[in-house]
């Protein structure tokens, strides 16, 4: 017998923990951009489960390449090989030009691995205590080692002691970053996301990620990119570092890799791809068959119909939209900026918006705040022009609604 839904949702739940600030939604079922709650309200889904829904909601060729899989084997063991593991490999090694692959459910995993990478790679070349380049308003997980990474004393705070061997930089300021590793010989890497997401939306200059590379190069670092959530086609490329012509040492991903099914991966390429050795990592859940169809099955579809193509075209539309209907407040600062690429998008507030959230749930369309003020758009990479246009439609009289009762 299957326990039906509850006909009410309340704010809280007498049974699980208390980690996040809900909204007194639950959605039962999606289909394409929209979603559905229990109660049957329709929602547009600008959100899209936080740059993970690639393919948006029952795609009609995703669900069924998943029931198959679900009918033959969800989970074995990396005692043996998953063939699945090596066909994505396989890809992901061509789109992104390194070598090779390590799999495993999360960001905060993907991030975790390679965390550890730099560090080996460190104590490889006789460093014992390797320090770690990270960046101010950086967001890389949640466990205690990525916490440590990440630039967000509220997250941080209440979880002391942090784990050491980071040193902090402000964003593209090469000056900064040279400074602060200048006759350091326990630098062993440079970790950054191409754009930071929990941050802000804030982007990382082409110009400045290519410095990085050639200090990198210099230097014998690891260059680290943290693709978790702007990588997979979000940007209209593949990864967003691409947009520099770069490329990486290591490159943690997750996120939109499965459209849904929980999959992280660390790609690597040849300085850093054989420092981990059988025993010096591992994952239970990391690779499984299903994990690996769904990533192959979404790469396969993002191919097939043209989404880094539409990713960069709506997203472009969307942000002129958004520039154009806010154009007066951006004129007089009450916006401060519409920062990002493709459909990864921030609309930088001068005034706290949080409550945002709820007004525009109430409206039928769902979003996210990051750092207090930015508002994140961040929906499936099937959106159409139509449904940005709705987006704007929404969200844009919110917005001045919200600046108007905040002078």
């Amino acid at each position: 017998m299957t326990a039906a839904l509850p006909a009410h949702i309340e704010a809280t739940s007498p049974h699980v923990m208390n980690t996040y600030g809900r909204l007194p939604i639950a959605l039962s079922h999606g289909q394409g951009c929209r979603v559905w709650d229990v109660n049957g309200k329709q929602y547009l889904d600008g959100l899209g489960g936080i740059a993970v829904n690639t393919l948006g909601h029952n795609h009609p060729r995703l669900v069924p390449a998943l029931q198959d899989q679900i009918s033959k084997i969800i989970h074995s063991s990396n005692y043996y090989h998953v063939p699945g593991q090596e066909v994505l490999a396989a890809k992901l090694v061509e789109l992104s030009g390194l070598t090779n692959v390590f799999f495993c459910s999360t960001g905060l995993e993907a991030n975790e691995a390679a965390l550890k990478l730099a560090r080996k790679f460190g104590h490889d070349k006789g460093i014992n205590r390797p320090e770690i380049v990270v960046y101010e308003k950086a967001f890389h997980g949640r466990s205690i080692a990525t916490l440590s990474a990440t630039g967000n004393t509220k997250v941080q705070a209440g979880f002391g002691p942090l784990v050491e061997g980071f040193i902090r930089v402000p964003l593209n300021d090469v000056a900064a970053l040279e400074a602060a590793t200048a006759g350091n010989p326990n630098v062993v890497a440079v970790f950054f996301e191409a754009i930071q997401g929990e941050g802000g939306i804030n982007p990382m200059d082409a110009g400045y990620m290519q410095q990085v590379r050639k200090l990198c190069d210099k230097n014998d670092w690891l260059l680290m990119i943290d693709e978790v959530q702007c990588g997979m086609g979000r940007t209209g490329k593949w990864f967003a570092h691409q947009w520099a012509g770069i490329q990486p040492d290591v490159m943690p991903l997750a996120k939109g890799l499965g459209s849904g099914v929980p999959i992280g991966a660390v790609v690597a390429g040849p300085r850093a791809a054989h420092i981990f050795g059988p025993g010096n990592h591992g994952t239970t859940f990391g690779g499984n068959p299903l994990a690996m169809r769904a990533g192959i099955e979404t790469l396969k579809i993002m191919e097939e119909d043209g989404l880094l193509a539409n990713a960069a075209k709506v997203g472009a539309h969307l942000k002129a939209a958004l520039s154009r209907e806010l154009a007066a407040e951006l004129k007089s600062g009450r916006v401060k900026e519409i920062r990002g690429f493709g459909l990864m998008l921030g609309i930088d507030l001068a005034v706290p918006c949080g409550e945002i959230l709820q007004r525009a749930a109430d409206k039928g369309l769902l979003l996210s705040v990051t750092a207090d003020s930015v508002i994140r758009l961040v929906p499936p990479l099937i959106l159409s022009e139509a449904e940005a246009d709705e987006i704007v439609a929404i969200l844009c009289p919110l917005i001045k609604q919200l600046l108007a009762e905040k002078p």
